[in-house]
C-alpha cells in the first residue's frame, strides 16, 4: 500500500476515512486480524457469531466485577434465598410483582406461595402491601377470591388501545348486562333466583356471559338438585376497571330483592358448606 490509511477522529465529528485511488489496493491478508493477538483466542474455523460469543469467557472478576449467581437446588431449581423468611411484606412484594408481571396471567395465592417459598399468609400481606405501592401508578393488582393479576389501569386505557390496537369486543346487551349485574352484586347466586328477579329464561344469557369469562361456576347450593352458584371473575374486574370486587359502587337507596326472594335467598344459603365462599355483602 501507498498510504497510511491511520487515521484520527474529531470529538463530535464523524471520522473522514482517505480517499483511495484506483492503483491502491487493499490486501485482505496484511489487514486481517490474528485472534489470539487480541486475547480472544483461537477461533474455531466454521463456527457461527452465536457459538462464537457463546464461547468468549465472560467471568465478571476479571472486569473488577462480581457477576451474580444463583444458587440451585437439587433439582435445578433457583433456591429461595435467606433473608426472604424475615423480610418485610413491600420487599416480598418486589418478587411478587415480578413474578405477575413475567406470568402475565391470573395467579393463585397458593401458586405464588409455591413460587416464592413463602406462606400463604405472607403471600396475602405481600399482596395487599403491592396494591397500595401501584396507587397512582399506570399498573394496579386485581384480586378476586384467591386469584391475583397486574394489569394496566383503566385510566390509561387510551394508551395501552393505541399501543396494541387490538380488536373492538362485542357490546354486551341490555340482557346480558342486567344478568351480570345480578351475579355481580348478589354472588354466588343460582340461575333460578336470576331468572325470578328479571321474569324470564336466563340460560342462553348465562352462557354467554360464561363464554365470554365473565362469569363462572364457583360451587352448588345447599338445595334440591344442587343447581350452580354463579360468580364473577377477574375477566369482570378487567372489564369494569375495579381491583376487587367489594369496590362496586353501591346500589341506589330502595332498591333489593322483593322481600320473599330475600327470603328464599337467605335460606338457600343457611344450609351452604363452610367451604362455600360467603355472598358480598353489596346490597
Amino acid at each position: 500500500m501507498t498510504e497510511d490509511l491511520t487515521f484520527g477522529a474529531v470529538p463530535g465529528e464523524a471520522p473522514t476515512p482517505p480517499t483511495l485511488g484506483a492503483e491502491d489496493e487493499i490486501d485482505p491478508v496484511e489487514d486481517e486480524l490474528d485472534p489470539a493477538e487480541d486475547g480472544i483466542g483461537p477461533v474455531e474455523e466454521g463456527l457461527d457469531p452465536a457459538q462464537a460469543l457463546a464461547s468468549l469467557p465472560l467471568d465478571g472478576d476479571e472486569d473488577g466485577e462480581e457477576g451474580f449467581t444463583l444458587e440451585l437446588d437439587e433439582i435445578g431449581r433457583p433456591r429461595v434465598p435467606d433473608w426472604v423468611a424475615g423480610s418485610e411484606p413491600e420487599d416480598l412484594a418486589l418478587a411478587l410483582e415480578s413474578v405477575c408481571f413475567v406470568l402475565n396471567r391470573p395467579v393463585t395465592l397458593g401458586e405464588l406461595s409455591g413460587i416464592l417459598g413463602q406462606p400463604s399468609q405472607r403471600i396475602d400481606r405481600a399482596a395487599e402491601s403491592l396494591a397500595h405501592q401501584l396507587r397512582g401508578r399506570g399498573l394496579m393488582l386485581q384480586r378476586h377470591r384467591d386469584q391475583v393479576q397486574l394489569v394496566t389501569r383503566p385510566e390509561t386505557a387510551w394508551a395501552v388501545q393505541r399501543a396494541l390496537n387490538p380488536e373492538r369486543p362485542a357490546r354486551l346487551s341490555r340482557p346480558a348486562l342486567e344478568t351480570l349485574a345480578i351475579v355481580a352484586y348478589r354472588q354466588p347466586v343460582t340461575r333460578a333466583l336470576i331468572e325470578s328477579i328479571r321474569g324470564v329464561n336466563c340460560e342462553a344469557v348465562l352462557d354467554s356471559l360464561e363464554r365470554r369469562g365473565l362469569i363462572a361456576e364457583i360451587g352448588r347450593a345447599s338445595t334440591p338438585g344442587q343447581p350452580r352458584l354463579f360468580g364473577t371473575t377477574l375477566r369482570f374486574l378487567q372489564l369494569v376497571g375495579l381491583e376487587r370486587v367489594d369496590q362496586l359502587p353501591p346500589l341506589p337507596a330502595g332498591i333489593g330483592l322483593p322481600e320473599e326472594q330475600e327470603r328464599a335467598w337467605s335460606e338457600a344459603l343457611a344450609a351452604r358448606p363452610e367451604d362455600e365462599p360467603a355472598p358480598p355483602d353489596l346490597i
